[in-house]
C-alpha cells in the first residue's frame, strides 16, 4: 500500500490542490490527513473537493484547529472516514486514530485521547500491520523539543507503548515538519503540511 499523509493544511486550498496533484501523480492508494485541516473552522472550501474529484480515498482526524463539528461535516458530505476513536482495515493493514490535541478549540484529557485510541486499536489489533493516526505529537520525543508551546501528549506516546503500532503518524509542530523518530519498533513521522508518501 502505498500512502501520502500530510496534516497542517489550515484551510490554504491551493497547498490542498497541489497535494491531490501529487497523490494522483504518485498513484496513492490513500490519502491520510493529521488534523488541522481548517484555520479555527474559517473556511471549509476545496480543501477536501481536490482529492474527491480525483476520486481518492481520505481518512483524517481533526486537530486543534478543528471542532468536532466541522470534522463531522466534513465526514458526511465528502463521504471520507473521520477515525477519531474508529478505525478501518485495508487488506492486512489496520488504521485507527484520535484526534484533538491538548489544546486549542477541542481540547481532550489524556484519559479521554487514550480511551478514543483504544476505542479504534481494538478492532484492527489481530491484523498484521497497524497504523496509528493523530493530530498532536507523542511526549518525550524530538518533536516536542522543537517548541516551547505545544507541549507532546503523555496519552498518545502511552498509546504507541501499549499498542506498538508498525508507524505512528502526526503533525501539529509545524517546525518539525518531515521528522522521523522511534518509539520502541514504532516509526513516528511528523508528515507536515508538504506531506510524506510511506510505502507499507
Amino acid at each position: 500500500m502505498k500512502i501520502l499523509a500530510f496534516g497542517d493544511l489550515h484551510g490554504d486550498s491551493r497547498l490542498a490542490e497541489k497535494l491531490a496533484k501529487q497523490a494522483d501523480k504518485e498513484k496513492v492508494d490513500l490519502v491520510i490527513i493529521c488534523g488541522d485541516i481548517t484555520n479555527f473552522d474559517a473556511d471549509t472550501t476545496n480543501l477536501i473537493g481536490p482529492f474527491k474529484k480525483r476520486h481518492q480515498k481520505v481518512l483524517f482526524v481533526p486537530g486543534n484547529h478543528d471542532s468536532f463539528a466541522t470534522a463531522d461535516f466534513l465526514a458526511e458530505f465528502y463521504d471520507i472516514k473521520n477515525l477519531h476513536g474508529y478505525s478501518v482495515k485495508y487488506k492486512n493493514i489496520g488504521i485507527f486514530g484520535a484526534g484533538g490535541a491538548n489544546i486549542g478549540i477541542e481540547q481532550l484529557t489524556d484519559k479521554e485521547t487514550f480511551s478514543l485510541l483504544k476505542k479504534g486499536f481494538d478492532k484492527i489489533k489481530y491484523l498484521d500491520k497497524k497504523i496509528m493516526v493523530s493530530h498532536v505529537h507523542p511526549s518525550k520525543t524530538m518533536m516536542e523539543k522543537f517548541t516551547q508551546i505545544f507541549p507532546g501528549s503523555d496519552s498518545v506516546r502511552k498509546a504507541v507503548e501499549n499498542f506498538k503500532p508498525d508507524i505512528m503518524l502526526c503533525s501539529h509542530v509545524h517546525e518539525a515538519e518531515g521528522l522521523e523518530e522511534k518509539i520502541g519498533k514504532t516509526r513516528v513521522l511528523n508528515v507536515g503540511k508538504k506531506g510524506k508518501i510511506i510505502n507499507i
